[in-house]
């Protein structure tokens, strides 16, 4: 449906924020909303089947449901030298990353919500954030005053008795190491080895917010209109207020009148668009001869992720999970550092039983470890073209309290996987740094499939032809038992190796109106524009220790409900 006239609030990006918010706002039958997304539909009755499964294997390589061109400078070398830029997925698709994520629905741990208030977003302390993670979520496994049962949301933990042979094995090696065995990563907040918690219904079917929040029923509520396949590229603002969006779609440049406009595009997409819009630090804007709407020098700063490194392992026969469509990150161990001045459980291990959809991925057990509490920060700015992919510099390790904590991260990940090798569910453990060409092959494809299915069996046949293929495949990656004893080898390969898990967090942060740096005030609203408001990751003063579609979430159904409550004074 095409938009007509002015609407009441638009919001700018259909992922999981944008999706609770048009779903949320739009139970007001005089407020006329319009959600605008720049990827495709998806909707009940038409849903991928990738985007369907319970594993995301292979929703994540998609190409079509990702932004292109993006990269992103992830770490710096020794003498604060830049790293090569890499490819880093952002999701472009109606629902967001809750369409092709890795289903992880983790909540974080309540000091992560007093450390925003802390930091200035006055109430989003954990008393005040709890309700909206219980409205959000129908939880399948657990009751409780710290659990919902009537959300838009299924949550379920992957029972201990599904489990693989080489998660169970993990699960007592983490255990002679220290961490015992726990149940409810959204409940308990001590260290241990967990079910993962998901959000998959009782069906086993994704819960994508496409389909969660955006019924059929609230798809038909005649106050609401969704625009997919249309890119917004500016806001327009007239006098310190808004007026609207600037958008390009399929009927080609059009000018959408709005009361008030919502951007909901992402920690990256979300200061690119206000930064183009004239929204930002004036130096930058005036380089790009952009003129300055509102100076806001905190537009872009504050970039955070969880640096992250991957540890693998060729897994015996018995201890595989079965082929088909499984949840293959079946736990996760939550521990501290210990080191002084970080929080408790400020270290996440993702454990995965399966890394790739074909049949060598199926032989493949990671232990995906990252710092949950990190405090790097990059930033995000305008790239060379205005409209095309900003610059984004996440300067992971530049602080060495991540550095530090990463390199425990890895000894400890490798202290995990000898001790499954010791009980017989381990083979060859090996570095998670895949070439260019192994990336190439983890594309769905059949040709790949075929590919793959040659070459799991031949990994069997013969360890010594394995482990060529394995040194190939991780580009000559050095033996992860000496750099794990080199300070020296670990720190570089740390630093040319790291990654991110998907998390970045921000750039538009919350904050006291009087901070020079805060983008937006603890309601969501953009510091010296009247009608913008923020709401996604971007909005967030500090990373959670979590992944963050839950918090996401969760921040769209507490703005949603604090602009009706407004609405009804």
């Amino acid at each position: 449906m095409e938009p007509a006239g002015a609407f009441d609030i638009v919001i700018a990006g259909g992922g999981s924020a944008g999706g609770v918010l048009a779903a949320r706002l739009s139970e007001d039958p005089a407020t006329r909303v319009l959600l605008v997304e720049a990827g495709p539909n998806i909707e009940e009755g038409a849903v991928p089947a990738a985007i369907a499964s319970s594993y995301p294997g292979r929703a994540q390589f998609n190409g079509a449901w990702f932004w292109t061109g993006l990269q992103a400078t992830m770490g710096e070398l020794r003498g604060n030298q830049p790293a090569t830029p890499r490819p880093y997925e952002q999701p472009r698709l109606l629902g967001g990353g809750s369409s092709v994520n890795g289903l992880g629905a983790n909540r974080g741990q309540p000091a992560d919500y007093d450390e925003w208030a802390a930091h200035g977003a006055a109430g989003w302390g954990w008393e005040d954030v709890l309700p909206f993670f219980r409205k959000l979520e129908t939880d399948l496994t657990y009751g409780g005053d710290l659990h919902g049962t009537d959300g838009p949301l299924p949550i379920q933990r992957v029972r201990r008795t599904e489990w693989s042979g080489y998660i169970r094995a993990v699960e007592q090696s983490a255990g002679q190491l220290g961490l015992p065995p726990a149940d409810d990563q959204n409940g308990e907040w001590q260290t241990g080895v967990f079910p993962t918690a998901i959000n998959v219904d009782a069906n086993g079917r994704r819960a994508s917010v496409a389909l969660a929040y955006l019924t059929p029923t609230v798809r038909r509520r005649p106050n609401l209109t969704i625009l997919t396949g249309t890119a917004v590229r500016r806001i327009a603002i007239e006098g310190g207020r808004v007026t609207g969006l600037l958008v390009e779609g399929p009927g080609g440049t059009q000018h959408i009148a709005a009361r008030r406009v919502i951007v909901s595009s992402g920690a990256i997409g979300s200061p690119a668009l206000l930064l183009r819009s004239g929204i930002g630090p004036g130096g930058h804007l005036a380089e790009r001869g952009i003129q300055v709407a509102a100076a806001r020098p905190g537009v872009g700063e504050n970039l955070q992720e969880h640096p992250a490194i991957g540890l693998s392992a060729f897994l015996a026969p018995a201890a595989r999970a079965p082929l088909g469509e499984h949840y293959h990150l079946q736990s996760l161990l939550r521990w501290s550092s210990g080191l002084d001045g970080t929080p408790e459980g400020d270290m996440h291990v993702a454990v995965s039983t399966r890394s790739g959809w074909h049949a060598v991925g199926q032989r493949i057990g990671t232990l995906y470890g990252w710092v949950n509490k990190s405090y790097a920060r990059g930033r995000v700015r305008l790239g060379a073209a205005l409209d095309g992919p900003p610059d984004v510099d996440f300067r992971m390790l530049s602080d060495p309290r991540d550095l530090t904590r990463l390199m425990q991260s890895f000894r400890f990940c490798l202290s995990v996987l000898e001790g499954a090798r010791a009980l017989g569910a381990v083979e060859d453990i090996f570095a998670s740094s895949y070439s260019a060409r192994i990336k190439a092959l983890m594309r769905p494809s059949r040709r790949n499939g075929v590919v793959m299915g040659v070459a799991g069996p031949l990994m069997d046949l013969s360890p010594a032809l394995r482990r060529r293929m394995i040194a190939e495949a991780t580009e000559g990656a050095p033996d992860v038992t000496a750099l794990a004893t080199d300070d020296a080898a670990l720190e570089d390969h740390l630093r040319r190796m790291v990654g991110g898990v998907w998390h970045p967090s921000g750039t538009c942060r919350m904050g006291d109106p009087r901070d020079p740096m805060a983008v937006t005030d603890p309601a969501g609203h953009v510091i010296g524009v009247d009608g913008l408001m923020v709401c996604d990751a971007s909005i967030m003063p500090t990373i959670p220790c979590a992944n963050l579609n839950i918090p996401v979430i969760m921040c769209a159904e507490k703005i949603a409900d604090r602009i009706k409550r407004a609405g009804r004074a």
